[in-house]
C-alpha cells in the first residue's frame, strides 16, 4: 500500500505548458535556383489574460497550438513578406494548403481517374510559396496537433468566436517573438478558411491595429445564406449551384460538341434571368413556362426531366451528386465533381460517402504523418487530426438568427486599408463552395471602384481544392506568388 501524503504537506505543482518546436535545416531546388531554409514544427502555447472578481490573476495557458513554419535562410526577415495560413471545415487541419500547394514538399497522389496506389508519394514542391514568402501553417483547435491544455476544453474553442480569437492571438505572438511587425504580412485560407481569414483579420486590425498586405481566399464563401439549402425554398442556392452542376455535367460528357465557357456562360446568363424569375414564381408558373424551365434546368445539369419536375425545379447538391450519373452506378465528388465512384445503393436517394474525399485522404495522411517524423524530426506522438473528430457541433451563436456572412468585415478592412489586395480563386467543379454563390458574393460588397480594383480573380477547371489537378496547382501557385510578389 502507497504512503498517503501527510496533511498540509506541500503538494508536487505540475509544470506549466512550454513551447515545443524542433528545428531542422533543409534545402530545395527550384527553377530560380536553390533555397535554403530552416524548418520549424511543434505546438506553440497560447495564454489569456486571466480576472477573477476583476483582480488580474495572470496569463492562463489555454491551448497547445500545432504549427509547422518555414523562414528562408540568410535573408533580412523584417523587409521579407510571411504568409499564415489554414484550411477551413472547420475542423480541418492545414495539411491540405501544407502539402497540396504552398510547402516545399507536396504529396504526389495522381489525379481523377489516375490515381497511386499507396503508400503514395511525398516529391519536392519547386512552385512552393517559399520562393516568395516565408510560412506559417496554423492547424486550429482540435486539428493537427492542437490541443487544450491539461484540465481545459477544447470545445469553448469550437466556434465562430473564439476560434478567430485564438488564430488572431498566434499571430500576434509570432510577430511578436519573430520580430515580424515590419514584414508584408498574408493570410491565406481555404473553403471555411476565407471566413477565418477575413474575420482574423478584422480582429488583427481593430484590436491590435496590425494592418495586412493581402488575403488570399481559396473556393471562398463568405456568406452562408447564398448556399444553404436548408431554408424552406433555398432559391439562392439553387441559382447559385446551377453553374456548377453545368460545369460538371459538362466535364462528364454531358454536353457534347460544347466547350465549358459556352457551358457555364448559359447557365450563369439563365439562373440568373429566367430561373431567378420561376423560382419566385412559385405555383404561378403556367404549365408551358414550368416545363420550360424543367427542360432546361434538366439540359444543362445533366439530369432528367421527371427528376427536376419533381424536386420542384430545386435540385440539392448532395442529391445531384448521386443523380448525375446514376445511370451508370456512380456518384460524383462534392469536394471535386471530376471524381467519381461507385453508388452503394442504385436506389438511394443520397450518396453515402464522397468520393473525392475518399480519394485524397489517404494520400495526404501517410505523406504528413510520414514527413513529420521522418523529415522535420517531430517527436510528438498524439494522433494528428486531420479532420477534428472531437468537434460534434460548430457554435454561430454571433450570428444568432441570421446567416452567417462575414462580408461586411472584408467591406470594414478594404475602407481601413487602402493598400490590402484581395485573390479569389473558384473552382468549376466545385459543390462545396459553388463559384456562382462566391462571385454573387464579390458583386454585392459595397465598395468604391478603387477598392474593387483590389480585388483579383482567377477560376480553375478543377474543384474546391484547384492544387489536386497538376496543370491548376502549377497555375495557382504561379498566380499566388505574383499576387505576393506585387
Amino acid at each position: 500500500m502507497s504512503e498517503k501524503p501527510r496533511e498540509g504537506a506541500p503538494t508536487e505543482e505540475k509544470p506549466e505548458p512550454a513551447d515545443a518546436l524542433v528545428e531542422t535545416r533543409h534545402s530545395l531546388a527550384t527553377p530560380d535556383g536553390e533555397l535554403r531554409y530552416t524548418a520549424r514544427t511543434g505546438r506553440v502555447v497560447l495564454r489569456e489574460e486571466a480576472f477573477e472578481d476583476d483582480v488580474f490573476t495572470g496569463w492562463k495557458a489555454r491551448a497547445e497550438m500545432s504549427v509547422t513554419a518555414y523562414t528562408l535562410d540568410g535573408v533580412d526577415v523584417t523587409a521579407r513578406p510571411i504568409s499564415f495560413v489554414f484550411n477551413g471545415g472547420p475542423g480541418s487541419s492545414s495539411i491540405w494548403l501544407h502539402l497540396g500547394l504552398l510547402g516545399p514538399r507536396r504529396v504526389d497522389m495522381g489525379d481523377a481517374g489516375s490515381l497511386a496506389p499507396p503508400p503514395y508519394g511525398l516529391v519536392d514542391n519547386a512552385e512552393t510559396l517559399l520562393r516568395d514568402s516565408d510560412l506559417v501553417f496554423i492547424d486550429p483547435m482540435s486539428t493537427g496537433h492542437t490541443r487544450a491544455v491539461e484540465g481545459g476544453k477544447a470545445k469553448e474553442f469550437h466556434g465562430f468566436g473564439k476560434d478567430v480569437e485564438q488564430v488572431a492571438e498566434l499571430i500576434r505572438l509570432w510577430c511578436t517573438r519573430e520580430d515580424r511587425w515590419m514584414s508584408p504580412k498574408y493570410l491565406i485560407g481555404e473553403s471555411y478558411g476565407t471566413i477565418r481569414a477575413v474575420a482574423v483579420a478584422e480582429r488583427l486590425w481593430s484590436t491590435h491595429m496590425m494592418a495586412l498586405n493581402g488575403l488570399v481566399l481559396v473556393s471562398s464563401v463568405l456568406d452562408f445564406g447564398s448556399q444553404d439549402f436548408s431554408y424552406h425554398r433555398a432559391d439562392e442556392a439553387c441559382q447559385n449551384f446551377l453553374p456548377t452542376y453545368a460545369a460538371i455535367a459538362h466535364y462528364h460528357g454531358r454536353h457534347e460538341g460544347r466547350s465549358l465557357d459556352d457551358v457555364v456562360e448559359e447557365a450563369n446568363r439563365f439562373a440568373g434571368d429566367r430561373y431567378r424569375w420561376a423560382l419566385g414564381r412559385g405555383s404561378r408558373l403556367t404549365r408551358e413556362e414550368r416545363q420550360e424551365v424543367v427542360a432546361t434546368v434538366a439540359r444543362l445539369a445533366g439530369i432528367s426531366e421527371e427528376y427536376v419536375d419533381r424536386s420542384e425545379l430545386r435540385v440539392e447538391h448532395v442529391r445531384f451528386c448521386t443523380e448525375l450519373l446514376r445511370d451508370e452506378g456512380l456518384v460524383v465528388g462534392r469536394i471535386d465533381g471530376r471524381f467519381t465512384g461507385p453508388i452503394h445503393s442504385r436506389v438511394a436517394e443520397m450518396w453515402d460517402a464522397d468520393p473525392s474525399i475518399d480519394a485524397i485522404v489517404g494520400p495526404y495522411a501517410a505523406a504528413l504523418h510520414h514527413y513529420l517524423r521522418a523529415e522535420l524530426e517531430s517527436d510528438l506522438d498524439l494522433p494528428y487530426e486531420v479532420f477534428a473528430n472531437q468537434i460534434k457541433e460548430w457554435s454561430y451563436k454571433e450570428f444568432e438568427g441570421r446567416p452567417v456572412n462575414v462580408s461586411d468585415k472584408l467591406e470594414r478592412l478594404m475602407r481601413a486599408n487602402p493598400h490590402l489586395r484581395v485573390r479569389v480563386e473558384y473552382g468549376y467543379y466545385d459543390l462545396a463552395t459553388p463559384f456562382g454563390a462566391a462571385e454573387d458574393m464579390v458583386a454585392h460588397l459595397r465598395l468604391t471602384p478603387e477598392q474593387r480594383e483590389r480585388i483579383e480573380h482567377d477560376w480553375f477547371e478543377t474543384g474546391h481544392m484547384p492544387y489536386l489537378h497538376e496543370e491548376s496547382r502549377v497555375r495557382e501557385a504561379d498566380g499566388i506568388a505574383a499576387f505576393v510578389r506585387a
